[in-house]
């Protein structure tokens, strides 16, 4: 007897998937998982590269201590592991290779998109 097909469902799938659009920035927030592995890039929904110049992102975000703040763009709540966060981003070192970047700000009124 021939073995059962290998099922979509079974194989493992980023938090998010791409194949719903062009990566949004200004969508994002909830808990967020930053994957720093390369070699998991094709499980991350998206590329981040963290600004030290505000001027320069594309997206201010605050971190909050509790993912029911995190409920508007730019508030993200650091999630435990990557099963459990809304998003899964790789971080990078080089601009180039990042879909956008992000800023850390300390006051919460200052976060969101700057698009």
């Amino acid at each position: 007897m021939a073995p059962a097909p290998h099922s979509a469902a079974s194989a493992p799938l980023p938090a998010r998937s791409r194949a719903a659009g062009p990566l949004e920035p200004c969508k994002i927030y909830g808990s967020v998982y930053l994957e720093t592995d390369p070699s998991r890039r094709s499980y991350c929904f998206g590329t981040v590269y963290v600004e030290s110049e505000e001027a320069f992102a594309d997206l201010i975000v605050f971190k909050e201590s509790n993912k029911l703040f995190a409920d508007k763009t730019g508030l993200w709540a650091d999630a435990p592991a990557r099963d459990f966060a809304d998003y899964v981003l790789l971080v990078t070192t080089d601009r180039s290779r990042a879909d956008f970047a992000i800023h850390y700000t300390k006051v919460r009124s200052f976060a969101g998109c700057k698009q």
